[in-house]
């Protein structure tokens, strides 16, 4: 009898056990056919919206919308909030690729680079007056590392006036985030949430509704305007992913509120930083120096890009799939995902994996 497989990719990720009953129910109660303008729709959303806001500790007063992916919501925030320039602050390949991408639609969009192993200082930030959206990347996955709410709070004091708009991609339900310190998170389900992937959460706080207003852009199927008029009667400007909004509602109701997912997260990602660094071979390293900016959600180790490859078929011949490096780190790191839905037997089951062959 075979091993089952074990995912440890940041994403797509392992779903939650219960999905598979949650989609054969979904089935049962004809959700896959229903209209997303229906009564059954409406209800299921405006649901989903509440629990959103409960078990993520998300404020009353922001607004919760569904989107096809975080990738999506690059462009809804450009074309819908930026009228001159967007600043982004990065440190690896998404929050490059969102720069990249803004500059598409908005040219004079502009951004700094830090390193890896910092902290942005805030304090010596150069950005534009006319900035009308900076962007940070909260938990970046491609080389593991975070922004603490600190920092976040740090930006939006010294600068007041532009909007703050953070990919939250890997933490979004997995980290207690405080939502009110910014104005825009989004993320994708298939990591935290763990469910299938094809949609994304993006949170808006008043304010980003009115520089939605005052903007007005209504040119796309996702302009934020029109799908915030939707949103208040809980529809949609275009047809939803109707089963993963309804799957999201399933796995939220039986979830406990974020701050128990928080602590433990917290306290298992640092187990795994501490197994990693005293207990496997020294040709094994943590990509990311610091420990006060590595991410609590995804695990970046590297090694010679020989090793690498050797630790990824070792790993896939054991039935456990770990995730490839990624950008500049490509080739000489892989990635271990921390996401709620992964259970503390199968990190043990890992362990032992590098206990045996890399010890």
């Amino acid at each position: 009898m075979s091993l089952p497989s074990l995912n440890f990719y940041p994403g797509p990720s392992k779903v939650y056990d219960q999905v598979k009953d949650y989609l054969a129910l979904a089935f049962e109660e004809g959700i896959l056919g229903i209209q997303h303008r229906s009564e059954k729709f409406v209800e299921i959303s405006k649901n989903t919206v509440a629990l959103l806001k409960k078990k993520l500790n998300i404020p009353q007063d922001y607004y919760v919308f569904f989107t096809s992916s975080a990738t999506e919501c690059w462009e809804i925030i450009t074309q819908s909030l930026v009228k001159q320039l967007s600043f982004h602050v990065y440190n690896g390949a998404f929050g490059q690729k969102w720069l990249e991408y803004a500059r598409k639609l908005q040219p004079n969009s502009t951004g700094i680079a830090f390193d890896l192993n910092a902290e942005i200082n805030v304090n010596e930030l150069n950005i534009p007056a006319q900035t009308d959206v900076i962007c940070i990347t909260q938990n970046e996955t491609s080389n593991g590392t975070q922004i603490k709410e600190n920092n976040i709070l740090n930006l939006l004091n010294r600068f007041p006036d532009p909007l703050i708009a953070v990919d939250a991609t890997s933490s979004m339900a997995g980290i207690n985030l405080k939502y009110i310190k910014a104005d825009i998170w989004y993320a994708s389900v298939q990591k935290c949430f763990g469910l299938p992937a094809g949609m994304g959460i993006m949170v808006c706080s008043p304010r980003t509704i009115i520089r939605a207003k005052q903007l007005n852009e209504r040119r796309h199927y996702n302009s934020l305007v029109p799908m915030y008029e939707k949103m208040l009667n809980f529809q949609t400007t275009h047809t939803p992913n109707v089963l993963n909004i309804y799957l999201l509602n399933k796995v939220l109701e039986q979830r406990p509120l974020i701050k128990v997912i928080d602590k433990d997260l917290v306290q298992r990602a640092q187990q795994l930083y501490d197994f990693f660094q005293e207990q496997v071979t020294s040709n094994l390293t943590l990509l990311v120096e610091n420990p006060d900016v590595r991410s609590h959600t995804v695990l970046a180790i590297k090694a010679d890009p020989k090793l690498v490859e050797e630790v990824k078929r070792n790993a896939t011949r054991h039935n456990l799939t770990l995730g490839n490096g990624y950008g500049a780190w490509a080739k000489n790191s892989f990635r271990v995902a921390n996401f709620p839905a992964i259970n503390d037997e199968e990190y043990e089951i890992l362990k032992e994996f590098f206990l045996k062959y890399y010890a």
